[in-house]
């Protein structure tokens, strides 16, 4: 076995109250009942509505060390991850502070503007070199430094902008953007620089042939840019002995702590395969099936998702927990708002009289 000690970290992977009953429907699986009855509870996050940042964004960024948590230092929703992205995609983030932008499709509703989730708008990397072409030298007149390491997420950094307060782009996916759309962090007064930007980018990008062709093709035009995860490189620990994840934001927390991030494994078994037995301390493995079909209240395949993680990890797990192969299960399930962190060892599996449902770990 590699690990005594692994803690799953699972974004979207728990509904809201209001979802549940269609969410759960025909729920089928019984290894994670039985780990979630018999676990301990460690933590609650319960979060607000209006947040900007998303449960798990806010609980790895805590977790490195990320942000300050003395109580009268932090704000709540603060998450300031665009730095450690900017690292693991290749970048120099250096002392400034970054803030990520990601190309996106901002959608005219009735009486407002609703952003579409980034990740269903399909766009290739030659498209998204081919946008950004277009507006670096805009961005660059601005007085702004960019960098594009990645095709989709690039990155801006310059006095002018300011201290941004930007919303996940999941966070406001799908929601009118008034509320999400950034704001001066010490005032809460709409940017006049991120508008000017923003504005240069819309009208370099209106008409443009590439989005033509893309709507001849049935798809989004990519309209706009969103800004978030705005922050300052800072010393990070890691509480984890190995880091398995594909975001770029726990990836890079991880090389500014000093480990080599990895892809998280296929299933238990190919974790419990890795041949590195001897590896002492706890493992992080972030999983990600669910955030699609969390925002698209795809509920049908928000279930294909689970039953496939009962299958490949939760069902394993427990197994390895009840014959003493695995030492400690730990699993953090977050919503769009808050967040449960449970741990599960072979001894708490005893415990009977434990019977905590799913619908109790509920996030209001």
């Amino acid at each position: 076995m590699p690990v005594q000690d692994l803690h799953l970290l699972l974004p979207f992977a728990l509904p809201s109250a209001a979802d549940a009953a269609t969410a759960l429907h025909n729920l089928e699986s019984p290894a994670l009942e039985r780990l979630l009855a018999r676990a301990t509870l460690d933590e609650r996050v319960i979060g607000e509505d209006f947040q900007r940042t998303l449960p798990h964004e806010r609980w790895i960024a805590r977790q490195f060390g990320a942000v300050n948590t003395a109580a009268d230092a932090t704000p709540a929703d603060e998450a300031p991850l665009a730095p450690y992205m900017l690292l693991a995609d290749g970048g120099t983030p250096g002392d400034a502070p970054w803030a990520c932008v990601e190309p996106v499709h901002v959608r005219i509703a009735h009486d407002h503007l609703v952003l579409i989730d980034p990740a269903t708008l399909q766009v290739s990397d030659d498209e998204a070199h081919t946008l950004f072409q277009v507006v670096k030298p805009l961005i660059e007149e601005l007085g702004i430094e960019v960098q594009a390491p990645a095709a989709t997420r690039w990155y801006v950094s310059g006095e002018s902008l300011g201290a941004l307060a930007g919303a996940s782009p999941l966070r406001a996916s799908g929601r009118n953007i008034e509320i999400w759309l950034p704001h001066e962090a010490k005032t809460g007064e709409r940017s006049r620089a991120w508008m000017k930007l923003q504005n240069e980018v819309q009208m370099a990008w209106f008409e443009h042939p590439l989005n033509e062709a893309r709507e001849a093709r049935g798809l989004p035009a990519i309209n706009s840019i969103w800004l978030h995860a705005q922050g300052t490189l800072r010393t990070v620990t890691s509480p984890f002995a190995r880091v398995m994840s594909d975001a770029a934001a726990t990836r890079g927390l991880a090389l500014a702590a000093g480990l080599a991030p990895q892809s998280p494994p296929a299933s238990f078994a190919a974790l419990a395969a890795s041949g590195d037995s001897g590896h002492p301390g706890r493992t992080l493995v972030e999983l990600d099936p669910f955030s699609a079909p969390f925002i698209e209240q795809d509920w049908a395949r928000w279930n294909a998702s689970l039953k496939a993680l009962e299958a490949a990890w939760f069902a394993p797990a427990l197994a390895a927990l009840s014959d003493g192969s695995l030492g400690t299960l730990r699993f953090t399930l977050c919503s769009d708002t808050g967040s449960v962190t449970l741990t599960a060892t072979r001894g708490s599996l005893r415990k009977f009289w434990r019977r905590r449902p799913i619908a109790a770990l509920f996030i209001e």
